[in-house]
């Protein structure tokens, strides 16, 4: 098709082939549509340019985003990896974390910190990052060992799981803000790596999903407390219904609401009703 082609298709044709269905225009194309008489032609021109310009952006967003792996690919490395975990903060649920070996050259338009996605975007992206990937881990850390090693050894411990889930092992590592202890691998630690690495990026995604999926399921055997919604975090709802059911087996025993509730640790009433609190 020449450009000056595009002038005899009507408006509606035009939006189904170039917009709808993604044609690729002729050469000059888009010079022709903006010099249309048509303003619903010269529309359709607009549209795909911003289009067009958005795409840019995204690419070059894309390229920042693999500063760290794109120098070890430059080097030959064709496994490298990426970790976040995520549930850190939550009254309720386990430490999910997960591993992530792209191919080499990976770009995955939205891709991003998956606190910055919706629960809807990072649904759309599991799956192509999962398709992309040459391994994908998951690791997680229970109740009882957040509970006894505290919730930031969890985290490191979901970590090692979910990198030593890997096959095959990456040769490189990248973590985000840590290093983990006891890898027969080089690693770099990355502060908010979530927001400046591909890889690592892509793993806070398959983690945040694994782990809302697991706390829908979870809500289902401990209904009441709303944890298909908030997921475990401390939210007013959250809250509420935690002093209206008491604590069930998916509470953080360690965690200061969950523990006062059970009687763990006094209140800031009972602290002041001590005979100390009185001297």
């Amino acid at each position: 098709m020449r450009p000056e082609e595009l002038r005899l298709l009507k408006v509606p044709e035009l939006v189904k082939r170039f917009l709808d269905s993604n044609e690729e225009l002729p050469r000059g194309g888009l010079l022709a549509l903006r010099e249309d008489a048509r303003a619903g032609a010269r529309a359709v021109g607009e549209r795909l340019e911003r289009r067009n310009q958005q795409a840019a952006a995204e690419g070059r967003r894309l390229t920042r985003l693999s500063a760290f792996e794109q120098p070890l690919w430059d080097q030959g490395l064709e496994l490298v990896g990426g970790c976040d975990e995520v549930g850190m903060a939550p009254l309720a649920g386990p430490v999910i974390a997960a591993a992530v070996i792209l191919k080499r050259g990976t770009r995955i338009p939205g891709i991003n910190d998956s606190k910055k996605l919706t629960a809807e975007e990072r649904e759309l992206l599991d799956p192509q990052i999962r398709a992309a990937a040459i391994s994908v881990g998951i690791g997680r850390a229970e109740l009882h060992e957040i509970d006894s090693i505290n919730i930031y050894h969890a985290g490191l411990l979901a970590l090692r799981r979910a990198v030593l889930a890997l096959s095959p092992q990456p040769e490189h590592l990248l973590v985000d803000a840590r290093t983990l202890k006891d890898l027969p691998f080089p690693q770099q630690g990355i502060i908010k790596g979530d927001a400046k690495s591909i890889t690592i990026g892509a793993a806070s995604i398959i983690a945040k999903v694994h782990r809302d999926r697991l706390m829908c399921e979870l809500d289902r055997e401990h209904p009441g407390y709303g944890f298909a919604t908030h997921k475990g975090y401390p939210t007013p709802e959250h809250l509420e219904a935690l002093e209206r059911l008491g604590a069930c087996p998916l509470h953080r025993r360690s965690f200061a609401p969950v523990a006062r509730k059970l009687g763990l640790i006094p209140t800031q009433q009972e602290l002041f009703s001590m005979p100390e609190a009185r001297k």
